[in-house]
């Protein structure tokens, strides 16, 4: 039986922060990357994305390549203290709220994020959300590539990994929610059936307030 789906974006939404600029961060204070030079690229493509001009395979060019560039287990040790250090502190808790009031009614909770999967899986995993959806880095005998397996999950992106998602599944959109901060999720939140702007980007307000979608906060 098709379950009412709650559809959560995570960077900016679920969390206090945007997991991949703070995993670049990471990446930077711990001096695993070149460190000024990474830096000003990652500031770049935040800029960018909140301004609704990322180009998504630049980016990942970009974000994926200290995956390939280190085997799995020393990728996984950093995570762990990324985690406790970057992640932990930008858990909302209105947030986590908000995921087991949906877990209470019986709707099935998924994370739906353009931050690849490396980074996000342990996240979805912090707020007991079982399903994610999430760019795919591309693993190879054992080793990141650098490059993305299937379509980034941005944008358009989203709506079409949803969908395989719903196909593979066999769920539907019927009473559907969907909460994100950003005007690049415009795409999904025309799609569900209760689209929710939380705390959202001034774009995505102003067609909120026009469209009379809930608005809400999760930062108290």
């Amino acid at each position: 039986m098709a379950l009412a789906l709650a559809l959560f974006d995570l960077d900016n939404t679920l969390l206090a922060g945007d997991s991949d600029y703070l995993w670049g961060q990471y990446l930077v204070e711990r001096g695993l990357v070149d460190g000024e030079r990474y830096e000003q690229e990652n500031e770049r493509f935040y800029r960018d994305y909140h301004a609704g001009r990322l180009d998504i395979r630049a980016f990942l060019r970009f974000a994926l390549r200290p995956l390939a560039e280190h085997p799995l287990a020393e990728l996984h040790a950093w995570r762990e203290a990324f985690l406790r250090e970057k992640i932990d502190p930008v858990m909302l808790g209105p947030a986590r709220a908000l995921v087991e009031r949906h877990r209470a009614a019986g709707d099935l909770l998924v994370v739906i994020t353009a931050t690849n999967a490396f980074v996000t899986a342990p996240i979805a995993a912090r707020f007991g959300i079982p399903h994610l959806i999430a760019t795919e880095p591309e693993l190879v005998d054992g080793r990141y590539t650098g490059e993305v397996a299937g379509i980034p999950a941005f944008r358009e992106g989203k709506v079409q990994r949803l969908d395989a998602w719903l196909e593979q599944t066999g769920q539907t959109l019927a009473g559907s929610a969907f909460y994100s901060d950003s005007h690049n999720d415009l795409p999904l939140l025309e799609r569900v059936d209760r689209p929710v702007a939380v705390d959202p980007d001034p774009q995505l307000r102003a067609v909120a307030e026009e469209r009379g979608w809930p608005v809400l906060s999760l930062r108290g």
